[in-house]
């Protein structure tokens, strides 16, 4: 099984819960594009907090500015070859992409979700709650369910909110769900005792056995 990892958009908690889910079900994980690694390297932080995660493949493309990758590949005077964003030939595979679903790749107006269309893995998304994020997450549910990509489940995040949450479910129908709650301080143990949550409490474990 390969799938996606995808959010509503930036800082919504993704990687954090790609540790969770590569603790969890011990997954290999693949990040295509970084950008913003003078800030921070989302692959060493899957590395370093999730024990369990099997193997980390290294990026296709990695830059300094935390930027749109097109907009980062510029400063540093390269271009992005999709045709070079190959996905490693593994299983359990979690991916995640940079920023939302359509984050752009190229100055020619190629999108991350041309990736998506082309694999066509099922995609789990991360939505953070926040005023705007049911918007947010409504239409990045419309656009896979309308470009015929599979919608595995939805990953809250955030400070609990039942009523966003109830609109989403409604929209996104019967798919997988989980709540992570907001940390603003992530330790391994964190990652623990929430990857052993994911298991208990989410169906998630289905995608993957």
């Amino acid at each position: 099984m390969k799938i996606v990892l995808s959010g509503i958009g930036t800082e919504v908690g993704k990687t954090i819960v790609s540790s969770i889910f590569c603790q969890a079900f011990e997954l290999n994980y693949w990040k295509p594009i970084q950008s913003g690694a003078k800030e921070d390297n989302d692959s060493r932080t899957v590395e370093h907090f999730a024990t369990n995660a099997k193997k980390i493949f290294p990026n296709s493309f990695c830059f300094q500015e935390p930027l749109s990758p097109d907009q980062a590949a510029k400063l540093e005077g390269v271009k992005i070859d999709v045709n070079k964003i190959n996905v490693p030939d593994s299983d359990k595979l979690l991916i995640e992409p940079a920023g939302g679903l359509m984050v752009p790749l190229t100055e020619d107006g190629i999108l991350f979700s041309d990736l998506l269309k082309k694999w066509n893995f099922p995609v789990i998304l991360v939505s953070r709650f926040y005023l705007g994020s049911i918007n947010h997450t409504l239409l990045s549910i419309d656009f896979l369910k309308n470009n015929g990509i599979e919608l595995a489940g939805v990953v809250f995040t955030g400070e609990m909110n039942p009523e966003s949450e109830t609109i989403i479910r409604k929209k996104a129908g019967d798919i997988h769900y989980h709540f992570i709650p907001w940390n603003s301080f992530i330790s391994k143990d964190f990652i623990l005792e929430q990857a052993e949550r994911l298991k208990e409490e989410s169906t998630f474990q289905q995608l993957f056995s």
